[in-house]
């Protein structure tokens, strides 16, 4: 297993990446190989500051850094020696078997999905988000790849979503919503009521609209939504969790009482950061490519880079991809023979 990692595009700086391949390669032995991606002397100083000498981790040289602040285009037109370049090319050269990267999404997306193409069957690549809930996880898929889409495309990532649920999350049959403004079959828009219409009629275990409510309650493994909602979800969610983390760390150092409770209920406050800590998920996969991409928070740390390593080992081993792709093209035949059906036309 070869895993490529774009080690200079996160926030906090080249030795934070250093510090997860580290400990990624102590854990992971099923690994052959890491291929750090950027500018061969900071990485090597990490390396060297880590104390990282295995020798599965290879420097593989890039000059230039696309930063957060640039725009998804220069990485194409301008920074073509990147580390984020370099990375998805050592993909595309059959060099690596997937790409980590903290780096800017927009570009990540772009340059994969012009490098490595979507597989056959597929129209567009989308973001699968896996988010905690209760007592599990379920994923958001798109998470923001895609602002406008079609039915189709809606149908497609509730596949895809469905795949990596079963496959990664390891769940036997996943439920899969669309998610809406209510339950019932005439809410939502024309968008939603015509990807349900399909969802219903392709191989996914489609339990109908889901709701905002329903996402924390465990009922349902992969939500399906355009990227311009999903993004909104999960902005609003990492929002929310910073929100109740401040106002319960205000509420207790308010008071001797307030910290002494907190002293007591150190544990179960322990159980319930690690349940819901992102690091531990690690990034997301950008599904629906001839390559296994997954793109990690920019502000990862030491342990959420390990967790991608992980997760991207993970796809490469299952070989979602071509799962997917079989998997989509069965639904578009589905799809074909509804939308040519008397009264129905896909919008």
């Amino acid at each position: 297993m070869r895993i490529a990692l774009d080690v200079m595009g996160g926030d906090r700086g080249c030795g934070v990446a250093i510090g997860g391949v580290k400990q990624a390669l102590r854990d992971y032995s099923h690994i052959d190989e890491l291929i750090l991606v950027g500018r061969e002397d900071d990485i090597k100083s990490a390396l060297h500051e880590q104390g990282c000498r295995d020798s599965r981790a290879r420097v593989h040289p890039a000059t230039e850094v696309l930063t957060m602040e640039d725009k998804p285009k220069e990485a194409i037109r301008r920074k073509k020696d990147s580390s984020l370049v370099r990375a998805v090319e050592l993909v595309k050269n059959g060099e690596a078997d997937a790409i980590v990267s903290p780096g800017n999404t927009g570009g990540l997306m772009m340059v994969s999905t012009i490098k490595l193409r979507p597989l056959e069957s597929v129209d567009r690549a989308a973001i699968a988000t896996v988010m905690p809930s209760k007592e599990q996880e379920f994923i958001l898929i798109d998470g923001g790849a895609n602002a406008e889409c079609k039915p189709l495309n809606l149908a497609q990532f509730a596949v895809m979503g469905s795949v990596y649920s079963r496959e990664i999350l390891g769940r036997d049959k996943p439920r899969v919503g669309v998610l809406s403004n209510g339950s019932e079959d005439m809410k939502g828009n024309e968008l939603t009521r015509e990807a349900a219409r399909l969802c219903r009629e392709i191989d996914v275990n489609f339990i109908g609209y889901v709701e905002g409510h329903d996402l924390f309650a465990d009922r349902v493994e992969v939500v399906v939504t355009d990227g311009f909602v999903g993004n909104i979800v999960l902005k609003s969610c990492e929002s929310l969790g910073k929100a109740i983390k401040q106002t319960l760390k205000d509420a207790f150092m308010s008071s001797f009482m307030s910290m002494l409770g907190a002293k007591l209920a150190s544990g179960a406050i322990s159980r319930i950061r690690e349940r819901f800590d992102a690091d531990s998920y690690g990034g997301a996969p950008l599904l629906g490519l001839n390559g296994n991409v997954i793109k990690a928070h920019g502000s990862s740390g030491e342990f959420a880079i390990k967790n991608a390593i992980r997760v991207a080992a993970e796809s490469a081993r299952h070989k979602i991809n071509e799962t997917i792709a079989r998997e989509v093209a069965a639904a578009n035949e589905v799809a074909e023979k509804l939308n040519a059906e008397p009264g129905h036309s896909e919008s």
